[in-house]
């Protein structure tokens, strides 16, 4: 529009300059025109610029919100897992799959859990079942370190009484007495108000 204006502009003043008039108008004329062409080139050049700044500026904050979305995407997804599972889902599978005695596949989802994530609650469970699958399989060593490795790293979980007491359940079961009667008189001392008190107790009046 304004382009256009500056047209119209220049042609008055071709009709202007039609008429009689002194060298010193005409220049005048021309100065003019030039000075308006300059500001509107100014102008243009001013908008351009904004245009430009405001683009940059977009493009920034949307690098900025796509780092923050991929930072908090972390909070859910542990490094060193290469798939979609989340924790919970990969626990569930586990329980699930306890639930319908399917004991590889159960430990499958737990030691999968234990060995890629890092999380204060499932992690300390995940081990607790670890143990309990390998002390039903009869594989007494790896429980036992299942439930050494719950009871040293997570001393204040709610499954570490527990845990000792199935460590004392081991030895018994690898026949060592004496280590099973200090580990339950060790879990009747430290938890006396826990359930896992009142078994190893009930345990170490059988062995009398």
């Amino acid at each position: 529009m304004l382009k256009f204006f500056i047209s119209l502009a220049l042609v008055f003043t071709g009709v202007l300059v039609s008429q009689d008039q002194s060298p010193d108008d005409i220049l005048f004329l021309k100065i003019q025109e030039l000075e308006e062409e300059i500001a509107f080139l100014r102008s243009e050049l001013e908008s351009q610029a904004y245009l430009l700044e405001k683009l940059q500026n977009e493009n920034l904050d949307n690098a900025e919100k796509s780092s923050s979305n991929d930072n908090d995407s972390q909070v859910f997804r542990f490094e060193g897992i290469n798939d979609d599972e989340t924790i919970d889902e990969l626990y569930q599978k586990g329980i699930n799959s306890l639930n319908l005695n399917e004991l590889d596949a159960a430990e499958g989802a737990f030691l999968k859990l234990v060995e890629n994530y890092s999380d204060e609650e499932k992690l300390p469970l995940s081990l607790f079942w670890l143990g309990e699958i390998s002390l039903i399989s009869l594989k007494y060593e790896n429980s036992k370190d299942y439930f050494l490795s719950l009871v040293s790293q997570f001393p204040d979980h709610w499954r570490s009484p527990l845990a000792h007491k199935k460590i004392g359940d081991v030895y018994l079961s690898q026949g060592l007495n004496d280590e099973a009667k200090e580990k339950y008189q060790y879990v009747a001392n430290s938890y006396p108000e826990n359930t896992a008190a009142s078994l190893a107790l009930q345990i170490l009046e059988n062995m009398e």
